[in-house]
């Protein structure tokens, strides 16, 4: 009987914990809609991706040039001359390659200005996020920009504008 009493007053205990739980969410994709700093980062990241992909693709057309170039004058050609032309096609192949690797891989060009303009900005967002759910004594804050996590959220509990508000944006 004494385990059942300590047991259920565990229960109690722990519910009443459970219900004490301050929970929140922000949409952070909202919040960088409403930073004039990420909306002009972005833009110079699509304006440098746009231009590099034309880069890429011109160096692609230049190829199927080059390989119908070859195609056609092929009959005409000697077999070292056959060879140069093969080699310089799988040349210019591989140097675009390279350079759309250089631009867009997984530490290239694009990473790294990305790095170097959206990182202080998202970092600084998540300084405040932090800040107020310390304050609010929240137990967790949510992202429901990020997507199926929350199944509903009331938006009484939304604290995006506050965010917007510390990090010093009217909305």
């Amino acid at each position: 009987m004494k385990k059942l009493i300590i047991i259920t007053g565990m229960l109690i205990l722990t519910a009443a914990m459970a219900t004490a739980q301050k929970y929140a969410f922000v949409d952070t994709e909202y919040i960088r809609r409403n930073i004039p700093a990420f909306e002009t980062a972005q833009q110079q990241l699509d304006k440098l991706s746009e231009q590099w992909e034309k880069e890429i693709a011109d160096g692609y057309t230049a190829i199927e040039q080059m390989y119908k170039s070859y195609q056609n004058e092929a009959p005409l050609l000697s077999q070292d001359m056959k060879i140069q032309r093969e080699e310089a096609i799988i040349n210019r192949e591989k140097e675009i390659k390279e350079l759309q690797n250089r631009y867009f891989g997984m530490e290239g060009e694009l990473f790294k200005k990305r790095e170097e303009l959206v990182k202080p900005l998202q970092d600084e967002i998540l300084k405040a996020i932090k800040d107020i759910a310390v304050e609010g004594s929240y137990a967790v804050i949510f992202d429901s920009a990020s997507g199926g996590n929350i199944l509903f959220a009331n938006p009484k509990y939304d604290i995006s504008d506050e965010v917007l508000e510390r990090l010093g944006y009217n909305n």
